[in-house]
């Protein structure tokens, strides 16, 4: 059973809470959960200590288990100083410019 650590969500619509839980990786979003770990109010000011709220026990029991988790929680995680930042993924290449650009910036940097 693969483990994550990931953000269910809740509140009102275009008013949004999330539970932190901890789910098997094949059950949906916001269904069936092992446990909360947590809450985090995005409408909350960052300085707010109600913004996140973390069983930190609890959160590091599931990852020394093996649950794996999400890029979001990551980053909450990192912000209360529970896990290692994660690395940034690398852009796609079909965000870079097409040839013709690319050959108008050699262009533009061989004139000047």
């Amino acid at each position: 059973m693969a483990l994550k650590i990931r953000l269910a969500r809740g509140g009102a619509k275009k008013r949004p809470f999330y539970r932190m839980v901890v789910a098997d990786s094949r059950n949906p979003r916001d269904g069936l959960f092992l446990e909360k770990v947590g809450t985090y109010n995005p409408f909350l000011s960052s300085e707010d200590p109600a913004r996140v709220v973390l069983n930190a026990d609890r959160i590091k029991y599931w990852l020394s288990v093996g649950a794996k988790a999400s890029d979001r929680v990551t980053l909450l995680l990192h912000s209360k100083g529970l896990c290692d930042r994660p690395i940034p993924r690398e852009t796609p290449k079909k965000s870079a410019p097409g040839k013709k650009a690319q050959e108008r910036l050699k262009q533009l940097e061989a004139a000047s």
